[in-house]
């Protein structure tokens, strides 16, 4: 196939990018390159050093004999996307190409300005194309878990049979975002659902869990081709920031009581995810809704398992809590389903100590990257 990834310059993005060029598809890469220019403004990086986008793909060719083609633009550009699939014609979009972090949308009014523009614009410009120059292509679109929030019930798979009143209907999952970028997610699903009703879009809206990992088996082929790993406290999930605090000898700074549970998935998941979404591509006219995920733990079982593997390798960690800079739940209930991807060959990887052990490795190798005033967070919700 022809597959488009927008965003394929970042953490989820580059490994897709690579494993859908390695099982033969026509692969191109849109990015307009911000995440790096992000990492300048909050005055951080990536633990891992990342080449150019340009070195990755002169590698990947190298490697593999395989050309992944690329864009540098911005999806709210709409001329720049136009001509994109004037020249792609793809049979696939996957669209990572969004502002993924919660905190960065809450840091002030400017920040959740450019999330919501950038994020509901560019995905809004994007079914515009498709409707315009390649009605047939699939809209892979990557969502979150976290327009769900934590209800009191089971978290079904986008719809929920409902009976009120003598009647019953199937709807959408009621939705409760928990911020400003999870606000943009859930307006990006009600703009598709409503594309694939009125003009007959293919669409599958892969509510994804939170990704770990570092490593999959083509960005292990050279150093240049390495993955990006966030740690910050804004971009770094709670994971990694609980590496990367092992690491240096920090403590493991848990937020709140440390029971807020979450759904998670390894990168490895996830670009096999995209390809099973890709190869049973949705109906005309279908919105169809994928909960992404293989496992859920709570901050403190993250915080326990690292806490484990830091001192089997020599390197004693203490767990301590913070003041949470969240306004959430810190006790609820969180049960949910998973079962579509599954049905449809998913063999998840789970999060075992020997993938722990992998992503602290890399950490410790590049310990001297860290800069350690930013793995404690400075955004608040309030």
């Amino acid at each position: 196939m022809r597959i488009v990834v927008a965003g394929g310059d970042g953490f989820c993005g580059w490994p897709t990018a690579l494993y859908l060029s390695k099982q033969g598809h026509d692969v191109t890469i849109l990015d307009n390159l911000v995440r790096r220019k992000m990492d300048d403004e909050l005055r951080s990086n990536s633990v891992t050093p990342i080449a150019s986008l340009e070195e990755r793909v002169v590698k990947w060719k190298e490697l593999t004999g395989k050309e992944i083609k690329t864009f540098i633009g911005d999806l709210n550009h709409y001329d720049f996307l136009k001509e994109v699939f004037r020249q792609t014609q793809p049979d696939a979009f996957v669209h990572f190409a969004e502002q993924r972090s919660a905190p960065y949308s809450m840091m002030d009014r400017e920040h959740a300005v450019f999330t919501q523009t950038n994020n509901v614009i560019g995905n809004l410009n994007v079914l515009y194309a498709i409707k315009e120059l390649a009605p047939d292509c699939h809209l892979i679109k990557l969502g979150t878990m976290g327009e769900y929030g934590t209800p009191n019930i089971d978290i079904e798979e986008g719809y929920l049979e409902v009976e009120h009143n003598g009647r019953k209907d199937k709807l959408p999952f009621p939705k409760q975002p928990g911020s400003f970028y999870h606000l943009s997610k859930v307006h990006d699903s009600h703009n598709i659902m409503f594309a694939c009703k009125i003009w007959g879009i293919r669409a599958t809206d892969l509510n994804q869990g939170i990704v770990y990992g570092l490593h999959t088996d083509e960005t292990d082929m050279d150093p240049v081709l390495v993955n990006r790993l966030d740690y910050d406290g804004v971009f770094g999930t709670a994971l990694n920031r609980f590496l990367i605090q092992a690491a240096t000898g920090h403590d493991l700074t848990v937020y709140g009581s440390g029971n807020q549970t979450r759904a998670f998935l390894n990168i490895k998941d996830t670009v096999r995810c995209i390809e099973i979404a890709a190869d049973n591509p949705a109906d005309r006219g279908e919105f169809r809704v994928f909960n992404q995920f293989t496992e859920y733990f709570s901050v403190k079982e993250l915080a326990e398992k690292v806490q484990k593997v830091a001192d089997e390798n020599g390197l004693p960690a203490t767990i301590t809590h913070l003041k949470n800079p969240r306004i959430e739940a810190e006790e609820h209930y969180y049960h949910a389903v998973n079962t579509k991807l599954r049905d449809l060959g998913l063999e998840p990887h789970l999060l075992t100590d020997e993938v722990l052990k992998g992503i602290l490795d890399s950490v410790i190798t590049n310990r001297n990257r860290v800069i350690k005033e930013n793995v404690i967070p400075s955004v608040t919700w309030k």
